[in-house]
């Protein structure tokens, strides 16, 4: 009898020592919105960059560059002879407005007033913030920044809507390096 026990004892131990199987997910995620996302993003960046472009073609006298960093801009006035650019840290008083691609005023030059800006220390839209790092003391620049380098999805919450481009037009007063 007593070893019809350990015997029985013996059993349930062993098949009471398997590991825990995982459980199968009830649904699969396929990752088709993040791919439909990006495709949309894609599309929507392409009529961006052609409709900038088309605004190039259409104004051959001016002197368009195509920045590194995803804009284009041509300087309204241009300083050759200084060579101080801001850097992390350093107060860039500037005035600017916003306008749609169509010349439409969003924000008034008078309406923002003079900004003091401590770069790169401060909330600015990546388009701008990375437009006065190219700037100079008394240089003017406009600038046309693709939505995703302007307000972007969210836009500003007021004036400015979802994945609109802008055309902004920057003057920098002077630029007080940090210490």
């Amino acid at each position: 009898m007593k070893f019809i026990y350990r015997l029985l004892i013996l059993l349930l131990l062993i098949s009471s020592c398997k590991s825990p199987e995982a459980r199968q997910p009830i649904s699969v995620q396929s990752g088709s919105f993040i791919k439909e996302s990006a495709e949309r993003n894609r599309k929507l960046n392409e009529q961006e960059r052609t409709r900038i472009e088309t605004i190039i073609s259409e104004n051959p006298q001016r002197d368009y560059i195509a920045s590194q960093n995803g804009f284009w801009y041509y300087y309204n006035t241009k300083v050759e002879n200084d060579s101080i650019t801001p850097n992390f840290g350093d107060l860039v008083n500037f005035n600017y407005d916003l306008k749609d691609l169509n010349g439409n005023v969003i924000y008034s030059q008078e309406e923002l007033g003079t900004q003091n800006y401590a770069m790169d220390q401060e909330e600015l839209f990546s388009g701008l913030r990375e437009g006065l790092k190219l700037m100079k003391p008394r240089e003017s620049v406009t600038f046309l920044f693709p939505s995703q380098k302007a307000f972007g999805y969210y836009g500003d919450n007021d004036r400015i809507g979802t994945n609109i481009p802008l055309q902004c037009k920057v003057t920098v007063n002077s630029i007080t390096q940090n210490q």
